[in-house]
């Protein structure tokens, strides 16, 4: 009988996001490495699959017969505690070490070094996530582009063209917002950008990547512009507002994401939505890579 892999004070932690995945190994002497992918091939509802996916990169990152002292995972599109703990046990029984699979937004509370509190995320899409006193996750926002994701750069171009389509219906001639649409979907006029929008094949991130031309117009001028601005803000701090409805503790909202914390005029219309409706909380945005929140779960196990 072949004996197993030796094991060795180092932990995983993998951050897998929409686009890339970001995995660190933390060794005991203070020792980090990173390695840095596309995210393709993760399948996240076939737990089968996203586990052998998973063991591959940690295989891939460590020394041929080294095996952690233990992993955990954020991972994008990992919706339910269910989808999580599937994922888990698969992973656990590859790689034979302790293992937790969270949702990529519950790595931002511990990597900002705290043990409680809120994470939200407005990239892409938006999302926030938190945990009750016992222990249960609690997530809310997170639809996609088509429903959902107010706040996030797709959600923002949605919300953009719905504006300037209600403006040419009551007549008046497109402003800073309209035409910048209009040329960045490469149409000829306001009523074309609804075939536009619906012709796109991977919706976030082919209305997300427009979401620039929101900002633009904003600071052009747009009343239009900015509005969306105001109420994507206010939509991100509603999400926080219906965690705490639900007993999570709101006191500290760690925020991460390539849109708010790229964009101050939404982070700001967020803040200040946010000190109106739960007066207590702490917007706090996120300066260490989420990876770190993942490197910290991983220490927890151990």
């Amino acid at each position: 009988m072949q004996d197993a892999p030796p094991s060795y004070p180092i932990v995983v932690g993998i951050d897998v996001g929409g686009t890339k995945t970001h995995l660190r190994t933390a060794a005991e002497d203070g020792t980090v490495t990173d390695h840095v992918r596309t995210s393709s091939g993760w399948r996240p509802h076939d737990p089968e699959a996203a586990a052998a996916w998973l063991a591959a990169l940690v295989h891939e990152a460590l020394p041929a017969g080294t095996r952690p002292s233990a992993v955990a995972v954020g991972g994008h599109a990992c919706e339910t505690p269910r989808q999580c703990a599937e994922i888990r046990v698969a992973l656990r029984e590859l790689l034979d070490v302790p293992a937790l699979v969270v949702g990529d937004a519950e790595l931002l509370v511990p990597a900002a070094g705290l043990d409680k509190g809120v994470g939200l995320v407005a990239g892409t899409g938006s999302v926030a996530v938190g945990r009750l006193s016992d222990g249960s996750p609690v997530q809310v926002g997170g639809w996609g582009a088509v429903l959902g994701d107010e706040g996030g750069s797709a959600g923002l171009v949605r919300e953009a063209a719905r504006a300037a389509w209600a403006a040419h219906d009551r007549g008046e001639d497109p402003d800073e917002l309209a035409l910048g649409l209009i040329a960045a979907f490469g149409v000829s006029e306001v009523p074309a950008l609804g075939a536009a929008l619906e012709s796109a094949t991977d919706v976030s991130a082919e209305w997300g990547r427009h979401a620039p031309v929101v900002f633009a117009a904003a600071g052009a001028g747009s009343a239009l512009a900015r509005q969306v601005i105001a109420e994507g803000g206010r939509s991100l701090a509603a999400l926080v507002v219906r965690l705490a409805q639900r007993g999570v503790a709101v006191d500290d909202v760690v925020v991460a994401g390539s849109t708010v914390l790229a964009q101050p005029a939404l982070y700001d219309a967020f803040a200040a939505w946010l000190a109106e409706a739960v007066p207590g909380a702490r917007p706090r945005p996120l300066r260490v890579p989420p990876v770190e929140g993942a490197v910290s779960l991983a220490r927890s196990l151990v």
